[in-house]
């Protein structure tokens, strides 16, 4: 197969803020094997290889690409972008998930019912607050995900683990550091508001590795950096897991192809209602996206 890539950058309309500072660019390649196309999005903070290491394996790829060197490919979100490109198929539609901003109609009236909202960015008192006053002012049938990214106490999480017990909360996404495994391992036997890991969980050795030592709650699964969607597949089916497909931020290339593990094997809300975020590389034509850069 003959391969070509092509790096972009694609600019938030506005800078995602999260516990881990603001984001302001995404950077990613765009791969083509043939006339089929994949997508490599690293995400360096969250365990993935880098940009730079994705961009110098594409430079010392061979110009004709067999399944043996896919194969060796050391990086996951290599790993995804090149299996996905062989295997691409179309992908079924399933409820989607919005990250919000600011406001929520919008994207209520885009057909979202499932929101996300980022904390602990600002004070627990002033989050809890702005959180309540959203739960009054969104539908009763409508869901609310909060996620923090790591940047809770365990104080803070029993404070938040309360509020949510009380409230039309559906999880909590990664509230405390990987290291504090065993702590939110606890603290999810404790409540009925469930804690759902992400960063824990951002490769399928680190997801193997939380099932191994008892997590039986929600794993948030991305499957761009997670590695090669064969394996994720096979282990995700064997072990029947509770998951979330989320995104990375990726063009539509990288999408579908997450979206179609997602239908074969969750039946959550997917978090890939992040289109509303930008203005560049929006579109749904694969050929056309190639052609843009």
């Amino acid at each position: 197969m003959q391969f070509e890539f092509r790096p972009y950058q694609r600019r938030f309309r506005q800078s995602l803020k999260t516990h881990y500072g603001e984001w302001s660019v995404r950077e990613g390649i765009l791969i083509r094997l043939d006339d089929r196309f994949g997508e490599i999005t690293p995400l360096e903070w969250f365990g993935s290889e880098s940009m730079q290491d994705a961009i110098e394996l594409c430079q010392s790829a061979p110009h004709d690409i067999d399944l043996d060197w896919i194969q060796q490919i050391p990086f996951p979100a290599c790993q995804f972008g090149f299996e996905s490109a062989l295997n691409s198929e179309q992908f079924q539609a399933m409820p989607q998930s919005a990250l919000m901003s600011d406001e929520w109609r919008s994207l209520w009236d885009q057909g979202y019912r499932t929101f996300k909202l980022k904390i602990a960015i600002a004070p627990i008192e002033i989050e809890i607050a702005t959180v309540q006053a959203l739960l009054d002012q969104l539908p009763q049938h409508a869901n609310l995900r909060l996620d923090a990214n790591m940047g809770l106490t365990e104080s803070e999480t029993h404070q938040w683990l309360e509020f949510c017990d009380q409230s039309r909360i559906e999880f909590i996404e990664q509230p405390m550091r990987t290291d504090q495994f065993e702590t939110m391992l606890k603290l999810s036997q404790m409540y009925r508001t469930a804690i759902a890991l992400d960063e824990s969980v951002s490769t399928l050795a680190q997801l193997k590795a939380c099932y191994e030592r008892g997590w039986r709650g929600i794993f948030v699964v991305k499957p761009a950096i997670a590695g090669f969607p064969s394996q994720l597949r096979q282990f995700c089916r064997e072990h029947q897991l509770d998951t979330v497909f989320s995104t990375v931020f990726e063009t539509e290339i990288g999408r579908r192809a997450g979206l179609q593990l997602a239908a074969e094997l969750s039946q959550r809300a997917v978090g890939y209602g992040t289109t509303h975020w930008f203005d560049e590389l929006n579109s749904e034509d694969f050929e056309e996206l190639w052609k843009s850069l």
